[in-house]
């Protein structure tokens, strides 16, 4: 809930939210939403401006105002970095967009060209589904920053071995083995149940519920199954033997990670509850770690080691290969290093084979 100067609920954000709610948005997509509607409020409070009349200028000046890194009227003689990234100013833009989209449609505010049309009839590049598309504008926004393209932040091995070192407890070693040996989201992990693993096939299944009292989502409406280790199986049974029935006896909880030292004891471990033991465990080895990342490490490894990317994009639950493209086929100097050093032991081995061939030819004349 978004609050004005006089904590009353800002009936346009609440009604946007109440959409959002409404349509089964994860809690965490609905929190950012409010949040960037915030800062979008915040701003218009700063202008003195109507949210009912605004026009392209004025968010575009919204734009200036999320990067400037000065308060308002200050100037700098220096060259300082950028209040916020090109991609977040782009998030909270898209969240602006979708809030006078809705209000449009319900005749709250007039149309605002937010969007272009254009027709891709002349593009060389066509679409897997350009025949369905061929001949309709597709819509663009019209305000939107470049983004440089980064890879994700990845751990290296020896990283994820000192990770894993770190953890003193058995249910933490085992979330963080999971994490990076499935490529699991974190509510994903949160959200599993004891049904969900089946340890005699090592295989877990990722079920999407709704009803998960931590409120944590599976973010994908589909059922998946990842395929685990053995050894990912054995942290797992050890977990449950030596901590899980031990602290809670015969209050066994269906959820798999819960809270055995701290908070409401056998409750489902929280998001909150996740980042403190990840703080702790960047305090113990000086690594700069969040959840994430072991999603990000673990598709990265599988596409270099040569797993063919319909199955890496069917492992990480993408509705798209696109996205799994675009997000993770990435080529690092260090790739570029080796490529060249392979091909250059390549053309050495077919030079050197060539060399042979001919003085065979050369010293036999029958060959």
């Amino acid at each position: 809930m978004v609050l004005g100067d006089d904590f009353l609920p800002i009936e346009p954000v609440e009604e946007f939210l109440a959409y959002l709610r409404g349509i089964e948005r994860s809690p965490n997509t609905i929190k950012a939403y409010a949040f960037h509607l915030k800062l979008y409020w915040e701003y218009l409070q700063d202008k003195i401006l109507d949210w009912t009349a605004i026009g392209l200028v004025e968010l575009a000046d919204f734009m200036v105002w999320l990067r400037s890194p000065n308060p308002v009227g200050v100037m700098s003689i220096q060259e300082l970095q950028a209040k916020r990234t090109e991609s977040t100013v782009n998030a909270i833009l898209a969240s602006v967009r979708m809030l006078y989209d809705f209000h449009e449609r319900t005749g709250n505010v007039p149309h605002i060209p937010l969007y272009r049309s254009q027709f891709t009839s002349g593009r060389k590049y066509k679409s897997f589904l350009h025949h369905i598309t061929k001949g309709k504008p597709i819509q663009t926004a019209l305000l939107k920053l470049k983004v440089p393209k980064h890879a994700p932040k990845t751990l290296t091995q020896e990283q994820v071995e000192q990770v894993i070192a770190a953890c003193k407890r058995s249910r933490d070693k085992f979330l963080v083995c999971l994490l990076h040996e499935s490529g699991m989201r974190i509510g994903q992990a949160l959200g599993l149940r004891h049904e969900d693993i089946q340890s005699w096939d090592n295989q877990i299944q990722i079920i999407p519920r709704n009803d998960n009292i931590n409120g944590v989502r599976s973010k994908s409406k589909d059922t998946n199954i990842i395929h685990v280790s053995k050894e990912l199986m054995g942290l797992y049974s050890q977990y449950l033997e030596k901590e899980f029935m031990d602290i809670l006896e015969n209050s066994f909880s269906d959820y798999v990670f819960v809270n055995l030292w701290e908070g409401e004891i056998g409750a489902p471990m929280t998001y909150s509850a996740v980042m403190d033991l990840f703080n702790r465990l960047k305090r113990k080895t000086g690594i700069d770690i969040h959840p994430h990342m072991f999603r990000h490490t673990h598709a990265t490894d599988l596409i270099r080691e040569g797993m063919e990317m319909a199955y890496v994009q069917k492992r990480l639950g993408h509705a798209s290969i696109q996205t799994t493209i675009d997000t993770y086929v990435h080529v690092t100097n260090e790739d570029m290093k080796e490529a060249y050093k392979e091909y250059l032991e390549q053309r050495g081995n077919t030079n050197e084979s060539t060399t042979g061939s001919a003085q065979t030819t050369n010293g036999n004349p029958e060959s």
